[in-house]
């Protein structure tokens, strides 16, 4: 078309589709669902794919994504509120403090972030985090800016790095990774990252952007939860990381016996990350709930109350996996695979790179997770040999890079701190940048031993 080659059309055709979603969600101010369907239809119209397929590959790949990571969603969703509600999250910073010490509170707080961050969404693992964040900041009088970097930074790491969430487990069954290695990885990359984007930046930044918390915000937020008899720092940890351990369980079942093994079946079955979430949450109803004096109907109260939030990230992410499925099926995947083969350029660092443009681009983590994954994903069939456990954390990598004013969690995070604009470029958007850089840095030194 237009004196062009056909991968080269496929190639500029999803440019303007990529830009043109840009351009509704930053300029126009349209809801990513609405963007990011009109941008698949877009491209599946102009790609030259029959008419008749292109409502149905984006209807493929919203049911395809939202059929696993609707219900892992919900799950995890629920388990985070009872979490809340008991006062498990609470729990664990608080123990996590007493142990470190007031010099380390800022440690405390990123090991803390890192763990109760595991089965939770960003913004969930914040809203029950960062009460403490003001509790621990008006106790000690340390900085806002040097406990709260920490604890977004270990929430930020494992929310675009570590299974359960949503991003790489979507990037895992788009690459065809193997969810225990990817935990595995994921915790040995996140770690350190989450330590010198956390911690070490913290401390450094606070000492020019201290932080003045609100009075306001200071009252509202520095309160107990609903619970006053709460659960141990034990029973809290062995509730949220019981997904952890037995997806990790099923990786090592699968490597350790045989493809009939009922042992291995049957750790399969468990592993599963939806019967992982769920176990997790029967466990929870229990642990956080019965055990801490809710009864049934307050219960049932708190896991309503969990879903109604939840909506819109499940529209955005049913609609980036439409969007995937069109860059698939109208070719543009292939095409890119086959420059970056004849480039020989790193699969893992394309991926990155990507995932990072289009959230510089668009501001989301999940879109660019599973736009980056969808773009990448066909590389790994044309090069043997790539670990497609460091793809998906090279997506998740980039889709954290330099947070800015068309992301959500940029806003979030200014409010809460009570920083200016430029304060909160200063602060977010450079740990942002570091994590992802960090990260990438990490993954590739890991790709030369695995």
């Amino acid at each position: 078309m237009l004196g062009l080659s056909n991968e080269v059309f496929l190639l500029l055709d999803a440019l303007v589709a990529i830009l043109g979603l840009i351009v509704l969600i930053t300029r126009f101010k349209l809801h990513p669902f609405v963007a990011l369907t009109l941008a698949a239809g877009f491209l599946g119209l102009t790609s030259g794919m029959p008419v008749e397929k292109v409502v149905k590959s984006y209807q493929d790949g919203f049911g395809g994504v939202l059929g696993f990571v609707g219900i892992v969603l919900g799950l995890g969703t629920m388990l985070g509120k009872m979490m809340a509600e008991s006062g498990g999250a609470a729990q664990i910073a608080r123990t996590l403090v007493d142990r470190f010490g007031r010099e380390r509170v800022h440690w405390a707080m990123m090991l803390g972030a890192f763990l109760v961050g595991i089965p939770l969404f960003f913004e969930i693992g914040f809203v029950l985090l960062i009460p403490l964040v003001f509790i621990i900041a008006r106790a000690t009088g340390i900085s806002l800016v040097k406990i709260g970097i920490p604890l977004l930074a270990g929430l930020s790491v494992v929310h675009g790095l570590v299974p359960p969430h949503p991003g790489p487990l979507l990037a895992i069954g788009v690459f065809g990774a193997d969810i225990g290695k990817t935990i595995f990885y994921g915790l040995l990359v996140g770690l350190p990252t989450a330590m010198i984007a956390g911690p070490i930046f913290g401390s450094l930044i606070s000492k020019y952007v201290p932080g003045t918390p609100s009075e306001q915000l200071m009252a509202q937020l520095a309160h107990e939860p609903e619970a006053k008899n709460l659960p141990s720092f034990g029973v809290t940890l062995v509730t949220i990381l019981l997904p952890v351990a037995l997806m990790l369980l099923k990786s090592y079942a699968d490597v350790v016996f045989d493809e009939k093994s009922v042992v291995r079946i049957w750790m399969d079955f468990l592993g599963n990350p939806i019967t992982a979430l769920l176990a997790a949450l029967l466990l929870s109803l229990y642990t956080f709930g019965t055990a801490r004096g809710f009864g049934g109907k307050q219960i049932m109260k708190f896991l309503d109350e969990s879903l109604a939030p939840t909506a819109a990230i499940v529209l955005i992410i049913g609609a980036g996996g439409g969007f995937k499925q069109m860059l698939v099926a109208s070719g543009v995947g292939n095409a890119i695979g086959q420059m970056a083969v004849q480039a020989q350029l790193s699969p893992i660092l394309l991926a990155w790179l990507v995932a990072a443009v289009i959230r510089i681009a668009t501001g989301s983590a999940t879109v660019a997770t599973i736009t980056g994954a969808g773009i990448v994903a066909p590389v790994a069939t044309l090069i043997p040999g790539v670990n497609r456990e460091l793809l998906v954390l090279a997506t998740g990598a980039g889709s954290l890079i330099l947070s800015h004013v068309n992301d959500a969690g940029f806003w979030l995070v200014k409010q809460y701190f009570n920083m200016t604009v430029t304060e909160t470029f200063k602060t977010w958007t450079a740990m942002e940048t570091i994590i992802s850089v960090v990260g990438i840095v990490l993954i590739m030194t890991l790709a030369a031993f695995v």
